[in-house]
Order: C-alpha cells, then structure tokens, then sequence
C-alpha cells in the first residue's frame, strides 16, 4: 500500500515575499481557487492583521476541498496566549488551521527573540494548544531548524518534540537560509525521527538558495517526511522556495517516488499543472520561463537533426516521461495527434466537442499557433481562448459589431487653473442593423473606451449590467516604443465568474480593445449557455 504525501502550498503567505511580487485580495482569490481546484492539501492564505489585504482575504475561507491555513508567530514571550492580540487574529480568522512559525535554533531564539530557551518552549506549547482549544489544525514551522540543529541538536530537536507532544498535527523542519545540502537533510530528518517525532507527522520547507530546494524536499521525503511545502513556480523570497511545479510530476511519474507515494493530485488534473503554471505566470504579469522542468515552452522541444529523427520514431529517445501527462507538449511534432489531443482535451474540459478528423479542429490549432507566434498568450486567457475555439467550429452567434472607435487624450487647464487630463473615448457598434454611438469619459483612455463600448448596447444592455473589469495587466513583448504590446483583463460578474481575455497590438489601446470585446462577448454567451439558449440565437 503506498504512503500518503501532503502537499502544502504557501505561494500566497511565502510566495508574496518575492521581489515585486504585491498580491491585491483579488490576486488572492484567484490563485487559491487555481489551487484548490488543482488538489492540493492545503492552501496557506496569508498572515492575518499584518496588512489589510490578508486581514480581508481571512474574513471568508477561501478554499472549498484544500484546507486553508492561516500563518502567524506563537504568542508573544510575557503575554498568555488568551492576551496575545497577535494570536487572537489568527484564531478568529476563517480559516482550518493554524501554521506558528516558531524559533527552533537557540542563536536564533538569544538574539531574535530575546528571551530564554525555556520561555520559547513555552510560547510554542501553549500557542499549539491555544490552536487545538479553537477547533483548528495546529502546525509548527521550526524556522532555522536545519541550521539550529547542527550548532545545539538538544535544543531544536526539544522545539520540535515540545510541538508534537502538545499535539501539532505537523512539525515543519525548515531550511530558512537555504544552505542545507541534500545528504544533510536526509541525515537530520532520520535523527528527528529517531528522537520519537514520526514521520507521518513531519514536514519539509525548504529554501532554494544553492538550487536545491526540490532535492531537499526529496531528500527529506527519502528519509520519512510525509509533507511537502512550497510554491508556485518556486516563488518566494531571495531565491524562492522549492518548487511545487517541479516536485508534484516527480513524485507522481518517477518509479522510485511513484511506486512508493501517493498525493492528492489525481492524473487528470496532473495533466493540467503546465496550465496552471503559465496562467499563474500571466497573473503576475511576467514571461513563464521557457526552460522550467517539466512545463517550460522548450521542456520537449528539440532543434530539428538526430534528436528530432529519433523523436519522430520514438519519443522516449529523448524524453524522460511523456509530455502530455503534465499538459505539455513536444515542438517538434506540434502538428501530430499528440498536439491535436491535447486540443480536444482542452475543448472537452469547456465543453466542446469536435471530433479527430475535423478539419475545423486543424484550422483552430493552426491559427492558435499562429496567434502566440503574434504574441497572444492563451494559457492565460482562458476566456479568448474559448471564444476563438467557438468561432473556428461556428457556435458563437454574432450579438454586435464595432464600426469605429476614437480615444482622445487632451491635458489641459481646467477653471481652477489647475493641469488635468481628460480621457475619452467615442465607439460606434451596430446592433440588430441599428447604429449606435457612445461617447465617454474615463480615467484613462483604456477606462474610457470601456465606458463607452458597455454605453449602449440595445437589447444586450441589461446582461452586462453585472460584468465588472477587475484587473488589467500590460506586458511589452519587445523593445521600443513600437514594441507588441499583450494586454490582459479579467473581468468578473455577479455570478461570482471570473475570466480573463487577450489583445495583442502594436497599440496599447487596440490591444486593450480587443480583450474589451472578448470579454463582453463571451459574458454573453455565458449567459445563453447557462440558460440553454446557445442554439436558439
């Protein structure tokens, strides 16, 4: 029987500590429900009552199968755990559990903290009950742990023991500074283990700053740590955390950790984790990296020679495990039935059925290569995605048309004397053979133009009422100021959907407007889909 792996997820909480990286509460949303839906075991929100954005994300729980883990520091040394303010946020926020993170090297706990070995054992114990007393999960997260053992074992491994026996679910040994080697952490896991901590109830966070954070996790995994912990795309401060991305298609597809372990994340949503990383990517706004294990654009790709003969006879020549089980693909076959599969998957998921041998289904993989060849990113835009694959197979009813549209500009003074911009935007759309113009004024040409397009649009007018633009993200694809601008929105709807589309231009606004037109569209054929009119119109 395999041992169960539990993966714990903290690109939200660990993740938001990178470099430019500032997470708004609907960021937030976003990425947990990608989480969740994705299987994971637990999805660590944030640190409550340390900003207003993770004091507002933990007014609701955010996950519906993942457990949702709030983050904060025991109680405070010389304050009860019923005074501590700190952990009364934690405690009242809606979330399953608790992860502490406490000191577990005594340098750390003398010079950080300040205060005696003793009183940090304390602040540990009485923090884990205080959690368990709420009605939440308690876990520990030893900070320094790796690097505290190795200069006074005693001590950290009491943090760690004084954790499990007040009844943390789990005691977290973390590699905080990054330096640990592999052979270490399979060494100190082994002795934790040994000094009565089983290792259903260990787990590993680790740091990639010698770029073996993934081999740390293993290593620790190898030696009977039964949780993993890290990120997205292994976000997180300095040189981020171990990467999840990389971990799960390794314990999943590798005989040595597969035949052994199991996780929560089923095949079929395996084969979705490419997806999951590039969109996760275009929500931060920044380039997925082409050469990441595993999901990157060039993990299966080859230049054309003896690698690509062997790979047209037989993939495993050069491939470690099959691209289409983690949702990638092989460049060099990109017009075969392995692409095409992965096509038909993808439509099916949304509902769309088309058969091998349509010639549609070749028009529509063809232009999508054609269209990210432009720029377009439909990894990301899931909603113009579905729109150009209804438009290529016929199903999206032609609801109005745009003639023209203006944009103006004009800094001026105002009476006060005062220097103001004013942006505003005209739009002419035929609706039902009937013209339509609307003018608008917005804070910017962007928000203009979508005033203006959502003005008047005849007998559509009150389904849009609800759609809500709620973020949008400009990335310039090469240098110059005629560089190919991407644009993406999301936009959202009282429903509580959400959906992101594309434009791609040599001019913002153009680029701005067609993810404008995507998103309004594709509202409209949501709503004829759930009222089962789609064929009607």
């Amino acid at each position: 029987m395999k041992e169960r792996l539990y993966l714990y997820d903290t690109t939200l909480r660990d993740g938001q500590q990178t470099p430019g990286i500032d997470f708004s509460v609907e960021d937030k949303i976003a990425i947990a429900r990608m989480l969740d839906e994705f299987g994971l075991d637990y999805v660590e929100g944030g640190y409550p009552g340390a900003n207003p954005t993770d004091t507002a994300f933990f007014t609701e729980k955010r996950t519906r199968h993942a457990r949702f883990s709030a983050f904060g520091m025991t109680k405070r040394v010389g304050v009860s755990a019923s005074n501590d303010p700190g952990l009364a946020l934690l405690l009242q926020s809606r979330s399953d559990v608790v992860c502490y993170v406490a000191k577990s090297s005594q340098y750390q706990v003398r010079v950080a903290l300040g205060c005696t070995d003793e009183e940090n054992l304390d602040a540990i114990r009485a923090s884990v009950e205080a959690a368990i007393a709420a009605g939440k999960e308690a876990i520990i997260d030893c900070e320094h742990f790796f690097d505290g053992f190795k200069a006074n074992a005693d001590y950290t491994l009491a943090c760690a023991l004084t954790a499990f026996e007040a009844g943390a679910r789990w005691v977290v040994l973390c590699d905080t500074n990054g330096g640990t080697q592999p052979a270490e952490v399979r060494e100190i896991v082994g002795k934790v283990i040994a000094a009565g901590i089983p290792g259903s109830h260990l787990g590993i966070h680790a740091h990639d700053d010698t770029g073996q954070a993934v081999a740390n996790s293993l290593a620790a995994v190898e030696a009977g740590a039964r949780q993993i912990q890290g990120t997205l795309n292994g976000i997180g401060e300095r040189c981020g955390n171990a990467n999840l991305v990389t971990l799960i298609p390794t314990l999943a597809l590798k005989p040595n950790y597969a035949d052994r372990f199991e996780t929560g994340i089923t095949p079929e949503r395996l084969a979705t984790i490419a997806h999951l990383s590039r969109s996760f990517d275009e929500l931060l706004n920044r380039a997925p990296n082409a050469q990441a294990p595993y999901v990157g654009a060039s993990a299966f790709a080859t230049k054309a020679g003896i690698h690509a003969s062997a790979l047209a006879k037989e993939p495993s020549t050069y491939e470690h495990v099959e691209p289409e089980s983690i949702g990638n693909r092989r460049k060099v076959m990109v017009s075969d039935q392995g692409g095409k599969a992965n096509f038909i998957a993808e439509l099916k998921r949304r509902g769309i059925e088309v058969s091998r041998d349509d010639s549609r289904l070749d028009t529509l993989i063809a232009m999508v290569k054609e269209r990210e060849a432009e720029g377009y990113a439909y990894e990301g835009a899931d909603a113009s995605f579905e729109l150009l694959a209804r438009r290529t197979l016929g199903t999206v009813p032609d609801f109005f048309s745009v003639e023209s549209f203006r944009c103006m500009v004009e800094r001026r003074f105002d009476v006060n004397g005062q220097i103001k911009t004013v942006s505003e935007a005209i739009v002419k759309v035929v609706v039902e053979g009937e013209v339509r113009m609307s003018v608008a004024e917005g804070h910017g040409p962007v928000n203009a133009l979508d005033i203006a397009l959502r003005k008047d649009l005849g007998r559509y007018q009150s389904e849009i009422e609800d759609l809500e633009l709620v973020d949008y993200k400009v990335r310039i694809l090469n240098g110059g100021t005629e560089a190919i601008t991407r644009v993406l929105i999301e936009s959202q709807d009282a429903s509580g959907a959400r959906w992101w589309t594309v434009g791609v231009s040599d001019n913002v606004i153009d680029a701005s407007f067609q993810a404008l037109m995507d998103s309004i569209v594709f509202k409209l054929m949501k709503n004829r889909e759930l009222a089962g009119l789609v064929a009607a119109e």
